[in-house]
This record gives C-alpha cells, sequence and structure tokens, in this order.
C-alpha cells in the first residue's frame, strides 16, 4: 500500500485519539478487580496503529519482515543506557523533517505511548523495551521542531523508569540530556513544536501556538521536577532547591498544578532554606504556600462532611496538609529564634549586650540596601500582593531584643494551635508530642531573651506544665524512645528553672542566707530535676534493672551528661541535717565516679562528654575529703 486513503487515515487517528481516552480518562474508573482495563485496551489500539504503519511503510518501499507480529517487537538488545549524544549536530539545523522522518516520528511515538502503557501496567521490562525502540526511532531523526518535544517526553520517561529501579545515576544521563536539548532547542529555534499527538490528527485539529508552547514547556518543567529529586538524591541539595524551585515557579505560570500538593512541595523547599539560614527565602516559600493552599477551597463543615464520605475524606485531606504547612511555619520561627540567640550569646549561655549593639548597628546597614535582590518570587501579579501581605506579618531578621523575639514566638504558637487542631493526641500521638516539643522550644528560645528571671522561670514552667503530664501518661512499651526525650527535656527545664531561682535568691540585697521558703522551692526544683534523670537512666536498664555495660551511641552522650548532672543536682540539695548531707554526697560521688569509671573502661567514649568528664574527676577527687570532713563533724556532735 503506497498511502494511506482518507478514510483509512481517519480511522487510524480515531483508534489513536480514543487510546488517549482509554488511558488518561477512562482508566480512572476501572474497577479494583481489573484496574488495567482501560489500558489493556489502549494498548491493543495503539499495536493496531503500528501494525498499520508499518504496513504503510512496506508498502511505500521500506524494509519490512513478512512474519511481523502483532504488537511491535523490541530491539534485539535494549540498551540501558542513555547513548552519549552529539547536541552540537542537534544545533546545526532544525529544518522540518523530511516524509521518512515523519514516519520515524509517529512509529516513535506509538512505541513511546506503548512503553508508558507497559510501565503503567506495572510491566517495566517491555516498557523499557518499547522506550528504547522510540529512542531507535528517534535516532534515524534530526532534532527538529517536529520532534523536539518527542525527543524530551522519551527521555523523561526512561529517567522515571531507572529511578524506580535505584538506578539513579542512569536516570539522570536521560534527564540531563533533556534538559540539554531544551536549552538548545530554544537557543536555536524556541518556536513552540509540535506536540507528538498532532501526528494523529486532521490539519484542522492541530493545536494552537499558545497549546503547544504549554504542553511543550510543561514536558520541560517535567524534566527539572525529576532532575531536583535526582540531584536530592545524589547530596547535591543545593542544586536540587533550585530546580524544585524552578519547576514550582513554572508551574503557576503554565497554572499546571494541584494547589495543595504545589504548596505542600513550596513550604518543605523552605526548609532547606531555613536550613541555609536563608529566612527570606524560606519565608517567601511559606507565604506562597499560605496563599496557594487556599485556592484548595475550604474545608468541608462537619455537618457536610457526615453527609458524603466524600466530603469527609476532602475535609480530612485539607486539615491535614494544611496543619503539615502550619508545621513548616513554627520550624521557621523556631529555627529564627534559635539562630539569634546563637549569635546573641556569650560564653555562659548568656546574652552579650556588646554583640546586640553591634548586630544593631549591622542591621542599619542592611537596611539601608532594602532595596536589594529577593532570590525567590512566586506567583503572578494576582498572587504577589497576598503573598506579600502573608510575609508582612513575620520578620525574615534575627530578633535583637525581647519584643522582636516575642512577635516571631507568638507566630509560631498560632501555628502550633493550627498544627493541633488535625494532629491531635488520639490518633496522631507522635505528630502531637512533636508539635508539644517544638511548642517547649519556643518558650525556652524566647526565656533567653527576656531580662526578667521571673518570667523566665515562668516560661520554664510552662514548658513543663505542658510537657509533664503527656510523660507520664505515655505506654514506655510502645513510646519508649519519646518517653526519653520527654525525661530528658522535662529534666534540663527543672535545672534552668532552679539556677534562676537561686539567682534570683542571690540577688536579693538584704538576705545574707536563703530564707525557708526559697530553700524549699529550689530543692523541689532540684529533686525534680535529679528524678527525671534518673528515670532517663533507669530506662537504659535492662528489665531485670541491671545497668548496660555498653550504651549505644544514640544513647551515650546523653546517658553520660544525666550522671554528670544527677552528681552535680544531689551535691547542690540544701539541707540543715547532716546525716542527709552526707546521703547527698555519697549519691554525688557514686556518680560522679561512673562517668569516669564508664569512660577509663570505654576511652572512646570520653570525645562525646569531654567538659564533663573533667569536672567528674575534679570531683572525685574533691568530694571523698569533704565527705570526711562533714562525718568528723558528725562524730564530734555525737
Amino acid at each position: 500500500m503506497a498511502s494511506f486513503s482518507s478514510n483509512e487515515w481517519k480511522a487510524v487517528c480515531a483508534k489513536f485519539t480514543n487510546a488517549l481516552q482509554l488511558s488518561d480518562v477512562e482508566s480512572r474508573n476501572d474497577p479494583e478487580n481489573d484496574p488495567f482495563r482501560s489500558k489493556y485496551k489502549a494498548r491493543e489500539l495503539l499495536t493496531e496503529i503500528y501494525c498499520s504503519l508499518k504496513n504503510f511503510e512496506a508498502g511505500d518501499g521500506e524494509e519490512h519482515d513478512d512474519g511481523e507480529s502483532s504488537e511491535p517487537e523490541p530491539t534485539e538488545e535494549p540498551l540501558d543506557g542513555e547513548k552519549p549524544v552529539d547536541l552540537d549536530a542537534f544545533s546545526r539545523g532544525w529544518s522540518s523533517d523530511s516524509r521518512a522522518g515523519l514516519r520515524a516520528a509517529r512509529l516513535a511515538a506509538v512505541e513511546y505511548y506503548l512503553g508508558v502503557n507497559h510501565v503503567d501496567t506495572e510491566e517495566l521490562s517491555a516498557g523499557q523495551e518499547h522506550l528504547m525502540n522510540c529512542m531507535k526511532h528517534l535516532g534515524k531523526c534530526r532534532v527538529s521542531s517536529e520532534n523536539v518535544s518527542l525527543f524530551i517526553h522519551v527521555r523523561n520517561q526512561l529517567g522515571i523508569l531507572w529511578a524506580g529501579r535505584d538506578e539513579t545515576e542512569k536516570s539522570q544521563g536521560f534527564l540531563e540530556t533533556a534538559e540539554s536539548i531544551y536549552q538548545l532547542y530554544m537557543k536555536e529555534n524556541g518556536s513552540p513544536p509540535t506536540d507528538m499527538t498532532e501526528y494523529f490528527c486532521s490539519e484542522e485539529n492541530q493545536l494552537t501556538h499558545q497549546e503547544r508552547t504549554k504542553k511543550f514547556e510543561l514536558a520541560y518543567t517535567h524534566t527539572l521536577y525529576y532532575l531536583a529529586q535526582v540531584y536530592q538524591y545524589f547530596g547535591e541539595n543545593e542544586r536540587a532547591a533550585n530546580y524544585c524551585y524552578s519547576t514550582l515557579q513554572r508551574q503557576l505560570q503554565l497554572n499546571q498544578f494541584n494547589p495543595m500538593e504545589w504548596a505542600l512541595n513550596a513550604a518543605t523547599l523552605s526548609q532547606y532554606y531555613i536550613t541555609k539560614g536563608q529566612y527570606m527565602e524560606g519565608r517567601h516559600c511559606l507565604a506562597a504556600a499560605t496563599v496557594i493552599s487556599g485556592l484548595a477551597g475550604e474545608v468541608p463543615s462537619e455537618a457536610a462532611a457526615q453527609e458524603s464520605e466524600a466530603e469527609r475524606d476532602r475535609r480530612e485531606q485539607l486539615k491535614q496538609k494544611r496543619s503539615e504547612i502550619a508545621r513548616c511555619w513554627i520550624k521557621y520561627c523556631l529555627n529564627l529564634l534559635r539562630d539569634a540567640k546563637k549569635l546573641l550569646e556569650d560564653n555562659i549561655g548568656e546574652l552579650d549586650t556588646d554583640r546586640q549593639d553591634e548586630l544593631r548597628r549591622a542591621r542599619s546597614r542592611e537596611e539601608e540596601e532594602e532595596g536589594r535582590k529577593q532570590a525567590l518570587l512566586f506567583g503572578s501579579e494576582d498572587t504577589f500582593d497576598s503573598i506579600a501581605s502573608v510575609e508582612e506579618k513575620v520578620s525574615y531578621l534575627f530578633p535583637l531584643d525581647f519584643t522582636e523575639a516575642r512577635a516571631i514566638f507568638l507566630v509560631g504558637q498560632n501555628y502550633v494551635n493550627q498544627a493541633k487542631e488535625h494532629f491531635q493526641m488520639d490518633g496522631f500521638v507522635t505528630d502531637h508530642i512533636e508539635i508539644l516539643q517544638d511548642h517547649s522550644a519556643l518558650f525556652r528560645a524566647l526565656a533567653f531573651f527576656e531580662e526578667d528571671v521571673e518570667r523566665r522561670c515562668k516560661m520554664h514552667k510552662r514548658r513543663v506544665d505542658m510537657l509533664e503530664p503527656i510523660c507520664n501518661d505515655l505506654n514506655s512499651q510502645y513510646y519508649l524512645l519519646i518517653r526519653r526525650q520527654l525525661m530528658f527535656e522535662l529534666a534540663e527545664t527543672y535545672n534552668e528553672m532552679m539556677d534562676l531561682k537561686l539567682t534570683l535568691a542571690n540577688r536579693q540585697e538584704d538576705s545574707q542566707s536563703l530564707d525557708n521558703h526559697t530553700i524549699k522551692k529550689f530543692n523541689h526544683l532540684c529533686s525534680a530535676s535529679a528524678k527525671y534523670f534518673q528515670m532517663f537512666l533507669d530506662s537504659l536498664c535492662s528489665p531485670e534493672g541491671k545497668i548496660p555495660e555498653h550504651l549505644e551511641e544514640d544513647v551515650l552522650r546523653p546517658a553520660l551528661v544525666a550522671r554528670f548532672r544527677v552528681a552535680r543536682l544531689h551535691s547542690k540539695l540544701i539541707s540543715s541535717s547532716p546525716p542527709v548531707q552526707l546521703d547527698n554526697l555519697n549519691k554525688a560521688l557514686e556518680n560522679y565516679k561512673y562517668v569516669v569509671q564508664y569512660c577509663e573502661a570505654h576511652p572512646e567514649a570520653a570525645a562525646a562528654a569531654e567538659t564533663e568528664l573533667e569536672l567528674s574527676k575534679e570531683m572525685v577527687g574533691l568530694l571523698p575529703l569533704k565527705i570526711n570532713r562533714l562525718k568528723a563533724r558528725m562524730a564530734t556532735n555525737n
């Protein structure tokens, strides 16, 4: 057959349209017990189209095997990876394909859709073979506006396929070639190229200039999206972040995105910028996430959700995803406060006022350059103002005093309340506790900026009030690691309160010694701290209560620190009773000795607690003298 008749070609085009409809639309409604029914029907149509094209090619004088099967045969030796591509050759000419080139492109397109079909039905080897056959057909063509879209699509699919097999280097090769092809095409030609769906439609049904542009740019957006994941896999985090940003920005420009999915990706990207100290960029990502998530609509009311299972599912999904974005905001506020604390604290962890003044002067100079760039800008004219209004609610600058720190704290606390609306204790134990721990950490960071010691104590008391009930109620069998975290944090919190109470008492000008009320309060805080440190240590013991001979790496430092702190706390307890004093000193000595003896038996452990070990050695030498003096005094009194 030398050529298709008009009716024959219409039949081919109709089959192609039907195959796409089956794959992209009807397959969504396939029953659970036959999930690939529409995909298999589409495959049959694509195979028929391929045979028709090959028959036409044979009748027109091209090579053709007489015994060709009903489905296109794979290459004899399917290629595993991307062959080196002469990209310079691509850029030398972007002329239209010859008639033979168009035939090759049509065959390549059918192989591409068959490859995607097999991958979708979890037949990866067959899918790979068809996709490589597509590459083989394209190898006969020079890249042009008629086929460049297919050149990129097939490499995107091979990139996905190899990434799914954990062959990330092969995936990277295909995707980076797709990226280079796009960039060279845009440099040398740039006109909206033919989409491969147009190989099988009549002239009057060809896509418009705008539709072609959108489809081509979307294919390249997918290339960038997959490359972002590849670079993240290889630990190239900055590169991955740049590709992720480009993907998100292009999705907005093309208006091709799911609002909640886009918002979650933007919120996730913010966490990278936060860890790099780029708070302007992190804030912009989070503000954009907040605005775009609003496009998903309102959370359905409980009444509507009860009436419809679909509405109930939608309600829960929206609540969860918005709560996840809220958690990213919490991390933003918490890290901003913590990083500011690191900049401002002196060598004993207190506010360095000289450093504070220095940073104020530096900020003034920065504000003079306020017209400086913003590395990221999401959105269009419709969303810029909305994003900016969200950004204005929280600073990206390091807070330098309590007023500024409190403003950031309040934003973080607001998002804590939002996050807890979905992540409740009933059903989300781990998530709920993590949010409470972040809330506690916000109070701790804010307390650093508070100059009033009494108010600092109250902030730490808030931390105790939110964590202590949870810690005591949790089942140790199922939540041992979380309980350990809470025990340690509660012990440290009580310890901080004890130090603050002692500082406050020592500032009282009229008193030469502590009054009974202060002593009682001090001892309570001291004992509470020692109790939680001891609970942490007890949690490391065997069910029979035996202390482990070897501490695992993840608990080594916490265990040695807890031992040191218990020793220190027992030595600080105030009592007028010599026997009680002696008991406290003996307990202190016992714990100091443990730190020294453990590090002697396990020399590698010394590096985990250098300061604590040094002080413990010193106290092991001094405490026996103090104990002996106390014993002598007790003997004399008796």
